[in-house]
């Protein structure tokens, strides 16, 4: 029988590190704990009511901006299987609780390619399809097979597939009509076997590894550099409090981005679908606000996308600068900034 706790701070299960006090709170160690835990009396309340549901890995994209009045479940699901293997690819299955970066370390030191390029970045394997988390060239989405998990509102197990999970950039149906009905307890992964490095399109990756006269890089050698590189660019979430990229990278049209490289010739830009993807960074240093401080709450000074808390600024004070920087570079480009972090409640 899963514990409820009642009026437990969550400061310590969030990167931002932001008082908030969620009135109860439970850790999810198994999935078979899942059915009986709306049984429990002091969880009834949610029952049929998925919105007073919130599932935490590790806080890592999530920023809260007061009280959390509903249930929050602490996901602590670990494990990793091999599913299937044959002589070129492996299927794993990984429990929703395991953090991000071991599991990328654990494929990397098995000389299984795929996840290389995604090393470093903060949170748990349950939350990498939420955000369908990227970096360098990689989606989570080109490598997961499969997403196990538990839907609330109709009290049954799922087993969805990649196309059941409509992956998009930094997006995926659990933030849509999934979020929080879903509670992710297991993801599988299909890697390939193999020392080679899958991706290496990623330009800033490709010139740190020409830097380094790394000239055929197995996935060791991404791994390692992509870590550097992070720590490089990111503060350390033990000093200061943060959530990585604050905003997604906008998408323009064709006629947009000419525009600005007129105004901007040093403007950077991917294509993305139809239209092209600028660098929200670059936007925002541009806009003034790289470095900028209001109290405790600001713009870190090595990388304009990061919002940071210095020690003492609340969920309000960072929600704050954000909506600042959003009708700044609104003002100045003509361009939407979205959040990629995730407002509670």
């Amino acid at each position: 029988m899963i514990e409820i706790e009642k009026n437990i701070n969550l400061k310590p299960f969030s990167t931002f590190g932001v008082d908030a006090v969620a009135r109860y709170f439970c850790r999810l160690r198994q999935p078979d704990e899942l059915a009986g835990l709306f049984e429990n009396e002091g969880a009834r309340f949610v029952t049929g009511s998925s919105g007073n549901i919130l599932v935490l890995g590790e806080g890592s994209n999530i920023l809260f901006t007061g009280d959390y009045s509903g249930l929050v479940i602490k996901n602590e699901i670990m494990g990793v299987k091999v599913l299937e293997e044959d002589e070129n690819s492996i299927l794993i299955e990984a429990g929703a609780g395991e953090r991000w970066n071991d599991l990328v370390g654990y494929a990397v030191g098995r000389n299984w390619s795929g996840m290389e390029n995604l090393g470093g970045i903060p949170g748990t394997v349950g939350a990498s399809p939420v955000q369908n988390i990227g970096a360098y060239g990689v989606e989570v989405s080109s490598l997961i097979e499969r997403v196990s998990a538990w839907q609330v509102g109709r009290k049954k197990w799922l087993s969805l597939s990649k196309a059941d999970c409509r992956f998009g950039y930094r997006d995926s149906i659990f933030r849509h009509e999934m979020r929080n009905d879903a509670i992710i307890v297991a993801v599988a992964f299909r890697l390939e076997k193999g020392t080679a490095a899958k991706t290496l399109s990623y330009a800033a990756l490709a010139d740190e590894l020409r830097r380094r006269s790394i000239l055929h890089p197995d996935v060791r050698d991404v791994y390692e550099v992509v870590q550097d590189v992070r720590r490089t660019k990111l503060p350390d979430l033990k000093v200061m409090g943060n959530a990585g990229s604050f905003f997604k990278n906008p998408v323009i049209d064709a006629s947009h981005k000419l525009s600005l490289e007129k105004r901007y010739p040093d403007l950077n830009s991917n294509p993305q679908g139809s239209g092209f993807k600028i660098p929200a960074g670059w936007l925002i240093e541009k806009a003034g606000w790289k470095g900028f401080r209001s109290g405790d709450a600001g713009c870190y000074e090595k990388q304009a996308l990061i919002l940071v808390n210095y020690g003492g600024a609340t969920g309000k004070d960072i929600l704050e600068l954000s909506e600042r920087i959003q009708v700044s570079v609104m003002e100045k480009f003509g361009i939407s900034l979205e959040r990629e972090v995730n407002l509670i409640p």
